[in-house]
């Protein structure tokens, strides 16, 4: 059985190229939707926008200033989370996404009906409906690569090495090395997004952060909706009975009424 696979990316060292996008695109034939080669979204350098069905890396520039107007800029390569606990998983009707060999999460074509469940239950805001194939796209982590034995086409073609891949226990002593010694430097906020147990089973798509994670457009606390069954059961069954109460006297004041009405017509 192979070992879990995954990303690890060090924010510290996105110098914001896009090789990344591009190779993801290129490797897996995502097709260019409308003008948005051309077209300028006004948000830094970042005209893609968003993870969605055509964009399965996404490049997020984050420009902070201060009083001073000193600032600095944030760039992280995003993807799917491949989450351990995958909500989408969990959602899926059809059974279409499927936990692969590598511990990856898959979104099989031939299957998915694009019902649009899993897109709801991302909490990442990663699935989206692909225009084309009407089907819900995102990234696969390379899995035909994985199987012959090479690197996500993202992580081959990063320069800096910004995203990492390979066995995710290796991965994480390698990412709290990095965190071990950007605090040596003075980056007292560096810390790993995901890396363990507590965020939906782990993420095997981690990330270094030196900021909090909702600067980068990622929730604090990912929750998956199987984790609110319990409360909405309870709630719905409160909320039956309360419907059921409110009938019965509904119907007793319907039929004192038509008591009433009855010993109205009637002659004395």
């Amino acid at each position: 059985m192979p070992e879990a696979m995954g990303f690890f990316t060090d924010t510290t060292v996105c110098i914001g190229c896009k090789a990344c996008e591009v190779a993801c695109k290129s490797w897996n034939q995502i097709p260019v939707v409308g003008l948005e080669s051309l077209t300028m979204s006004g948000l830094s350098y970042d005209n893609t926008r968003q993870l969605d069905g055509t964009h399965w890396r996404h490049v997020k520039f984050v420009e902070q200033f201060d009083a001073e107007r000193n600032g600095r800029w944030l760039m992280m390569s995003d993807v799917c989370k491949h989450c351990v606990e995958a909500p989408c998983l969990e959602v899926c009707p059809t059974d279409a996404i499927v936990r692969t060999e590598f511990d990856t999460v898959l979104i099989r074509q031939d299957i998915c009906n694009g019902c649009r469940l899993c897109i709801a239950a991302c909490p990442f805001g990663v699935i989206d409906i692909n225009p084309i194939a009407g089907t819900a796209q995102k990234c696969t982590l390379c899995y035909d690569r994985l199987q012959n034995g090479l690197v996500p086409a993202c992580a081959q073609a990063c320069p800096t090495q910004s995203i990492q891949f390979g066995p995710i226990e290796e991965l994480k002593v390698k990412a709290r090395r990095r965190v071990g010694d950007l605090h040596a430097a003075g980056e007292g906020r560096a810390h790993l997004y995901g890396a363990d147990a507590d965020m939906l089973g782990g993420l095997n798509s981690f990330y270094l952060l030196v900021d909090e994670p909702e600067v980068y457009g990622l929730p604090r606390n990912p929750r998956s909706p199987a984790r609110n069954l319990a409360k909405s059961g309870l709630l719905s069954a409160v909320g039956a009975a309360i419907a059921a109460v409110l009938a019965l006297v509904g119907l007793r004041d319907r039929r004192i009424g038509e008591v009433a009405a009855e010993e109205r017509a009637s002659p004395p």
